[in-house]
């Protein structure tokens, strides 16, 4: 059985989904507030960003992949209007129901389709612009995923990537002490769960830097990807363009 990484752990392909479920079940309750205290703030500005990057016109259909408790769902939704749609998905239940009842509260009404990433149940070149923000790390066949991010695009649309990246080396060893010490400790005093936050930081060393994101995204089907480094490259915001 073909085998891939859970953190630094190696598992098995077909068990690699349900673990990450189970993280997600675990902090879902305390996603926002876990998110603001880890980054002090800072996600809500690297997701505005890659809103404002995006540039999505009214009418666009948008599609918000891993879009979990629906910070760019709605940022969209408020940008494409009535005339546009938006669709919320997530792999993992108890995500996305945080996220639906966030909009229904702000009176927002949107689909929310629980779906793998690596298989979309959308038609081909259904959507203006596709997004995933914290979420490609996650997945399993990150080819896979990508490539089927790329089929639902119509040509010339694009999807932006927001995912933890390759620091600058400067940062490596600070980032490593705060990624490993702190944010599990946080994790334990917060939420309840400091192992799903140890998890969380080894994902984000196991995922391929901005370079090797890049070419994956190339040969996926995006003829054009530019890079965006934010917070000196611990965050990057990759922005491909559809052939």
């Amino acid at each position: 059985m073909a085998q891939t990484h859970f953190g630094y752990e190696t598992v098995d392909d077909a068990d690699k989904a349900s673990r990450v479920r189970g993280v997600f079940d675990s902090v879902a309750p305390k996603y926002d507030l876990m998110n603001d205290v880890l980054s002090g703030g800072m996600h809500r500005a690297w997701k505005a960003y890659a809103v404002a990057v995006a540039a999505a016109q009214p009418g666009d259909r948008v599609l918000d992949i891993a879009g979990g408790t629906g910070d760019l769902a709605r940022a969209f939704a408020r940008r494409v209007g009535n005339s546009g749609r938006v669709v919320l998905t997530d792999i993992n239940a108890a995500m996305l129901q945080v996220g639906r009842d966030r909009l229904l509260d702000e009176g927002r009404i949107m689909p929310a389709v629980v779906c793998d990433a690596e298989k979309l149940p959308f038609p081909g070149a259904s959507f203006d612009l596709a997004s995933v923000a914290f979420g490609l790390r996650n997945m399993t066949h990150k080819e896979a995923a990508l490539a089927e991010m790329a089929r639902v695009l119509r040509p010339g649309g694009r999807l932006l990537v927001l995912e933890f990246s390759r620091p600058a080396e400067a940062l490596r060893k600070p980032y490593d002490w705060y990624s490993f010490k702190l944010m599990p400790m946080l994790g334990k005093l917060i939420a309840g769960d400091g192992e799903s936050y140890r998890y969380l930081a080894e994902s984000i060393r196991m995922h391929p830097d901005q370079a090797t994101l890049k070419a994956m995204m190339k040969t996926a089907g995006f003829g054009h990807v530019d890079v965006h480094n934010l917070a000196g490259g611990i965050v990057a915001l990759h922005v491909g363009v559809k052939c």
